[in-house]
């Protein structure tokens, strides 16, 4: 075998890692056939040169898919993995060595000086694997190669598809892309999908943290959006307007931390919200005001739909905007000035549709169409309900509530009983064979494309997403109805490391090479006799 034993794994995840393939680069367009190449080189892959596919993911990208097939059982559990890494920006001079592990090493070790305590510690251990991608996460699709070369070899009696996608660290096009490939898949070849198994790696929970975690789930991520839009004036004269900043200021206040959107579950709570971005969408400097400025924020859910999270933001919004009216009303009475009005809220299916009586749907839709097909997801969905609101200028000053891309739901199999086994034995092979504890976190707070398997068939929320995302079905979708044809539970097992996107990203070698392909390997062989 090529990949099985603590060197060849550590030669290939370096193979890996040589090749970069950042989020949005040439590089990650073309990682999928290098990945291909490195396949066929495989027995079983050769002589079944149709059982690796590329998926379309669009924008140049693809994902692939290699499956394994025995005609022993239709059992089979789905390796996912993605190729994808962030920038290297931070990496600042060693930025052109930084997916270049041995050499990013020594230049680190020549720089000690430059990093943490702990940072040193680890490096001078020589316990521990530097470079981007090296955690975060190539050593856990290296992993799965491993995994599905033996099982070829071997010829186990399951069913192992392996499937490794592209912009997981962005929008995670390649795995709503590989979903409805998936469940196609699953019916042409009569498949049973019986996991779902992610190697995301092992995240510390808290600094100097040396635990091993498993996961269970995955958290869910929804970015609610808030477009004030109020009146332009002569900076000279402001109070002739109302500036849409101002507006915002009291938004991001009653959102920033706010406790009401956060869920304990498990024992675990969801992070509070932030603000990610506010954008001014006036183009230029001058000293008109601006009248149109954007709020995203950042809310994560475990049992939440986007149904519960668009209400709560709609009665937070309201509550601001109501301190907002009463001190811009104080404020003017103290000027002795007639105040614009009141402020509007509303949600930007409640604005589509005020939009569509007065103007007519083609010409709405006609008017709200970007041209440019590259633009960042969150600048169009801002952009769209901006010319919304040119159109409907009579209601101003408003604030329109809608939600920006992307949209991960969140799921979680703790409760499923083949998952509690599997959770049983790694721990108990961890124990015995390692003489280390491992803790089971039921919400991998990473976020990751497990997100887009085993969607709950009576979650019903993600309908109150479609109607008030505006780039919806043009240009952003999520294939729920696909989604919820994969009915299997989820795990995630993979390596422990540190620092995943920071410039001492860096893969912890025994757990890497030795630990984690053992309780892969024990996860799967449970499946053998229990499936």
């Amino acid at each position: 075998m090529k990949w099985n034993s603590q060197k060849e794994l550590e030669q290939l995840v370096i193979q890996l890692v040589k090749f970069e393939s950042r989020t949005g680069t040439e590089g990650e367009k073309k990682f999928p056939e290098f990945l291909q190449n490195i396949m066929v080189d495989l027995p079983y892959f050769a002589n079944n040169p149709t059982h690796i596919q590329l998926i379309d993911a669009k924008k140049g990208r693809q994902a692939l898919s290699a499956l394994y097939r025995t005609e022993k059982t239709a059992n089979t559990i789905v390796l996912i993995s993605h190729f994808d890494t962030v920038h290297t920006k931070e990496y600042g001079t060693l930025e052109n060595i930084a997916c270049d592990p041995y050499r990013l090493e020594q230049a680190l070790f020549e720089n000690k000086q430059d990093l943490s305590m702990e940072v040193q510690t680890d490096l001078q251990s020589g316990a521990y694997l530097f470079g981007r991608g090296t955690m975060d996460m190539k050593m856990g699709l290296a992993l799965h190669l491993s995994i599905i070369e033996k099982a070829t070899i071997e010829q186990w009696p399951i069913n192992i598809l392996l499937l490794s996608v592209p912009d997981e660290e962005v929008n995670s096009d390649g795995m709503r892309a590989a979903v409805e490939y998936i469940a196609t898949l699953q019916k042409d070849h009569s498949l049973t999908f019986s996991l779902f198994l992610n190697s995301e790696p092992s995240f510390t929970q808290k600094p100097n943290d040396l635990s091993y975690y498993l996961y269970t789930g995955s958290i869910g991520k929804l970015m609610p959006t808030a477009l004030s839009y109020g009146i332009e004036t002569h900076a000279g004269e402001p109070l002739n307007g109302l500036n849409a900043h101002y507006m915002t200021s009291f938004i991001t206040s009653a959102m920033e931390f706010n406790e009401q959107f956060q869920e304990r579950v498990y024992g675990e709570s969801t992070p509070l919200p932030t603000c990610l971005q506010v954008v001014d969408l006036k183009k230029d400097y001058s000293t008109q005001t601006s009248h149109h400025v954007a709020a995203y924020f950042n809310v994560q859910v475990m049992k939440q739909t986007a149904e519960d999270v668009m209400g709560k933001f709609e009665r937070t919004v309201q509550q601001a905007i109501a301190k907002c009216e009463q001190s811009y009303h104080q404020l003017c009475e103290r000027q002795n000035i007639t105040p614009i009005g009141n402020i509007n809220v509303m949600t930007y299916e409640q604005l589509y549709t005020y939009a569509i009586k007065k103007h007519g749907e083609a010409n709405i839709r006609n008017f709200i169409q970007l041209e440019d097909k590259t633009m960042d997801d969150r600048t169009a969905v801002a952009m769209k309900v901006d010319r919304l609101m040119a159109s409907c200028k009579e209601l101003a000053p408003n604030v329109v509530l809608f939600f920006a891309p992307p949209y991960y739901p969140a799921v979680n199999s703790s409760n499923d009983d083949k998952i509690k086994k599997l959770v049983t034995i790694i721990q108990e092979t961890m124990q015995e064979d390692f003489k280390k504890q491992v803790s089971q976190i039921h919400y991998f707070n990473g976020i990751c494309d497990l997100s887009y398997v085993n969607y709950n068939v009576h979650d019903e929320g993600w309908k109150t997403y479609a109607i008030n995302c505006p780039r919806w079905g043009n240009g952003y979708s999520i294939p729920f109805e696909a989604m919820k044809q994969l009915h299997a539970p989820v795990l995630n097992v993979g390596p422990y490391g540190k620092d995943a996107h920071k410039l001492t990203e860096r893969l912890h070698k025994q757990s890497a090479f030795i630990e984690t392909p053992i309780l892969l390997e024990k996860v799967i062989q449970q499946y053998f006799t229990v499936t």
